[in-house]
């Protein structure tokens, strides 16, 4: 038996670049090392990516949704390259290998990749004002002139539903939507072309985070921009997302158009996430599946089907052999065994 914590590389098919993406995504791998003993020797790793792969076409917007843990945050992350470096996989951005770029090169693109953060208060450096936080990339990568600078912060803090004499306040001065709008403010201030939107409406009430959603798809039909959206909540997720994925364990398990999805899940996991969401009518019968047992370890992820410690519809091969990906439905992709 193959050890379980060994890495293996170049295990992936190249893709070709295809125009009509924006983000091409194949095998992607990130592998975080687990050091023990006295000098510190590395005795495992944490598969928090394990063979991601997607593609996402311009304009639009993929829902990236699964458990805690899960990677979903990473997979941004890695994308973006913002973990270091990556295991293994391609993440062609433009048609450019994201990892093949050198540091002058990737300053250059950095502007047109960005990443909106879970936690608007933290991520905010608290000794800075306002106008300062927006403004600070766009004055490193001389986006605009020293004249144009006051007007053109002042244009994208419009935008997003801030006002001029905010510029000069501190974050703690403003209300988690507030602080969260600042955060979008400071990504979509490079004129990006693909965002990550990392969890963004997570840590607001709910009327908050419709204005949110709202003012991010008015920003996309304005500015066509590409999101990813990484969410807990399916019902976000629906609203927003045209295409969307679902993690376990580092995996993508399934992944089509939202429709598709939402109609027709075929995963078995899937199906355990979409029984959770809450039906607005007292009187309806929600037929709830509820997973046994508690999510794997990514350090040492079971064999064959990683859900199959988990799955009611578990067969012999689920533990033996990991299943492949299979298409079964025009763009409708899904990760199991139930399907062969």
């Amino acid at each position: 038996m193959a050890d379980n914590n060994t890495v293996k590389e170049n295990q992936f098919t190249p893709v070709t670049y295809d125009p009509q993406y924006i983000l091409m995504v194949n095998a992607l791998k990130k592998y975080f090392p687990i050091k023990g003993g006295m000098i510190s020797k590395t005795v495992g790793y944490v598969k928090a990516v394990d063979g991601v792969t997607f593609n996402l076409k311009r304009g639009t917007t993929m829902g990236l949704v699964g458990e805690s843990g899960c990677g979903k945050t990473t997979t941004g992350r890695t994308i973006l390259r913002l973990s270091g470096d990556k295991t293994d996989g391609q993440v062609l951005f433009n048609g450019q290998e994201v990892y093949d770029l050198s540091t002058k090169e990737m300053r250059s693109i950095r502007t047109k990749m960005q990443i909106i953060f879970q936690d608007p208060f933290s991520s905010l450096s608290p000794r800075l004002p306002v106008g300062e936080i927006i403004g600070e990339a766009v004055r490193e990568h001389g986006l605009v002139s020293k004249a144009e600078f006051n007007d053109y912060i002042d244009q994208v803090m419009d935008n997003c539903g801030l006002q001029p004499f905010h510029k000069d306040r501190y974050p703690h001065e403003f209300s988690g939507g507030q602080r969260q709008r600042i955060c979008i403010a400071r990504a979509l201030a490079l004129n990006p072309e693909f965002v990550v939107c990392d969890e963004p409406v997570s840590a607001l009430d709910v009327s908050i985070q419709a204005q949110i959603i709202n003012l991010l798809k008015d920003l996309q039909d304005r500015y066509k921009l590409t999101y990813l959206f990484i969410s807990h909540d399916l019902s976000v997720v629906e609203h927003i997302s045209d295409t969307v994925g679902v993690m376990y364990l580092g995996n993508l398990v399934e992944y089509g158009n939202t429709t598709d999805i939402f109609k027709n899940p075929l995963h078995p996991y899937t199906k355990a996430l979409f029984s959770a969401i809450p039906i607005p009518d007292p009187d309806a019968k929600m037929d709830r599946i509820v997973l046994e047992g508690t999510i794997p370890s990514p350090a040492n992820p079971p064999t064959g089907c990683k859900f199959h410690t988990r799955c009611a519809n578990c067969m012999a091969k689920c533990k033996e052999t990991a299943p492949q990906q299979k298409e079964i439905e025009p763009g409708h992709y899904v990760v199991c065994h139930l399907y062969d």
